[in-house]
């Protein structure tokens, strides 16, 4: 396993994946400038590793991320606290691979934004969500309003928004903004099976997989489609039937040993 030298994160990476933990838990984990930067610092040398395909993401401590730094923010003489100039999210989404959340307490208004642009959601039964950006008078930059109505649906996004209200793990899994909930002790090994079954697909197909489910998400039905035949296109057609039997025979393997308790 190799460990990275960061302030206020924790990050490592083997078998394919990386984790980043948020590490300032006496804070809740909340995204001071710092924090930011080297979050964007640590996806940029994560994103140049070839042998890290799936990023985890999650908070030390009892929250995953309460926002932005309210301290930090009535001193700062940057507009919303340099908020706009060291983004989180377009940070996550520099990685070109799978992003998966692992939300282990509190995700508050930007920590909502960073919950929701990840790929997938895995939530401990102590996990909720509030987005209260309406209750102290501020509006989402990071993307937070487009991405929560797309996942959970307009009607239900506005129920969050525009109440404030704080989301349980429970619910958040029947509205469909995660895709699993589980006990406290198990949120990791959770997390960390999903990355270790996409990390053993084929590393360029990952991404461009990845790519084509988020560009044809945004477009019209047959524009998608369109868009599908054109990719497919140009994957397939340089595929070789002998790397498809390998592949193939890797991945029976891979079950018989998981079947086995090897």
């Amino acid at each position: 396993m190799t460990t990275y030298d960061y302030k206020t994160l924790k990050v490592t990476s083997g078998e394919g994946f990386a984790t980043i933990v948020l590490n300032r838990p006496d804070k809740r984990n909340t995204l001071s400038s710092e924090l930011r930067r080297e979050l964007a610092a640590a996806v940029a040398v994560l994103e140049a590793d070839p042998e890290v395909r799936v990023l985890i993401i999650t908070g030390a401590g009892r929250a995953f991320t309460a926002g932005m730094d309210l301290e930090e923010w009535a001193v700062s003489t940057e507009i919303a606290a340099g908020a706009y100039d060291h983004d989180p999210v377009a940070a996550l989404l520099s990685f070109s691979g799978p992003v998966i959340g692992a939300v282990n307490g509190l995700a508050v208004t930007g920590g909502v934004e960073i919950a929701v642009a990840c790929d997938l959601l895995v939530a401990s039964t102590e996990a909720k969500f509030a987005d209260t950006h309406a209750v102290v008078g501020l509006l989402p930059g990071w993307g937070g309003s487009v991405r929560l109505a797309r996942l959970i649906g307009l009607n239900r996004a506005k129920e969050l928004a525009l109440t404030g209200r704080f989301m349980d793990a429970q619910e958040a899994l029947a509205w469909g903004m995660v895709n699993h909930v589980v006990a406290p002790d198990q949120l990791m090994a959770k997390a960390e099976s999903i990355a270790r079954q996409m990390a053993a697909a084929v590393p360029e197909t990952l991404k461009v997989y990845k790519r084509l489910l988020d560009d044809g998400a945004a477009l019209p039905f047959n524009e998608a489609l369109a868009l599908e035949r054109r990719t497919s296109f140009e994957n397939n057609s340089k595929v070789k039937s002998a790397d498809i039997d390998a592949r193939v025979a890797a991945m029976v393997a891979r079950r018989k040993q998981a079947a086995s308790g090897g």
